[in-house]
């Protein structure tokens, strides 16, 4: 079942995401032919296409080893950054995909991964937009807390989706994860074709306008606490989207690169709750 899936962005968050696939995934044979990510979670699903979870995990503690802080005010005087955020990221992204990069253009291995960004109104400068965007998100996200936000849309964000198995080289990849991933200051304003573009979550954090229209099952993984059920089902146009957030906080900052041991605490989470969720998914399903 889940001909299509959805990967919500979140950070160091999506770390919940890839426990909770190794038990859904394995338990109930979910093969997708299309997944949609943003952010973090585009990278944990291609991720969980070339590479396995406890490596990656292994790697960011080595990486990570050196790093005591997530703010390094002394570079300001060094003219190095101040937040390491987005070198590490990059380094991590290239590191990881590198030596399995051509899996993801492969059919018979990956599903067709969807990596969405989102380009700034063109009647706001960058900077701008920067603080208009970050604003409208923040509301949603602490004040609203709407599942599927509109205050993007309404400001002139616009989403765009690329495919991760059109990208040429592991470079291209790791750009395109980024620019889904821009959030300054840990990132910096990047550009894709020359147009400053933002976390794909501006427009909406879980990805669901990018799927295809094809009646279906469909499964959302969220990463944040939404005012709803852990699961729950929403149709829509022949579609039945089954929505499963973590069963509580998920323990980990979004983007704390210096406890790298609290990913393993929130891929144990992920762990606990797909199993309850392929227990619980009969008798929701009969709900409906």
């Amino acid at each position: 079942m889940f001909d299509q899936v959805v990967f919500a962005g979140g950070g160091n968050r999506c770390w919940w995401q890839a426990g909770f696939w190794q038990i859904a995934a394995a338990e109930l044979a979910i093969k997708p032919q299309v997944i949609t990510g943003i952010s973090a979670g585009a990278a944990t699903a291609c991720m969980l296409y070339t590479r396995e979870p406890l490596w990656v995990m292994e790697y960011y503690r080595e990486a990570l080893r050196g790093n005591v802080r997530n703010v390094y005010w002394g570079n300001l005087l060094r003219r190095k950054p101040i937040l390491p955020h987005y070198g590490i990221y990059r380094q991590a992204l290239l590191d990881i995909f590198s030596e399995r990069f051509a899996d993801l253009a492969d059919r018979r291995k990956t599903p067709e991964i969807r990596i969405g960004v989102s380009h700034v109104p063109r009647w706001l400068g960058a900077r701008s937009a920067v603080a208009a965007g970050l604003i409208a998100y923040n509301i949603e996200k602490h004040w609203r807390k709407t599942l599927h936000p509109t205050l993007g849309r309404a400001l002139g964000f616009r989403s765009e989706f690329m495919k991760a198995g059109d990208c040429a080289t592991p470079e291209q990849l790791a750009d395109l994860i980024l620019q889904s991933s821009c959030t300054p200051p840990f990132t910096p304003v990047l550009r894709r074709d020359g147009r400053p573009v933002l976390d794909g979550g501006m427009v909406d954090n879980v990805p669901v306008g990018a799927l295809d229209t094809t009646p279906g099952d469909v499964l959302v993984m969220v990463t944040r606490l939404y005012p709803r059920p852990q699961r729950f089902v929403l149709h829509h146009a022949g579609q039945r989207r089954v929505y499963v957030q973590p069963s509580r906080k998920v323990p980990i900052s979004s983007w704390d690169y210096t406890r790298p041991g609290q990913m393993q605490h929130a891929y144990d989470l992920g762990i606990e709750d797909g199993k309850r969720f392929v227990e619980a998914l009969p008798h929701l399903l009969r709900q409906e």
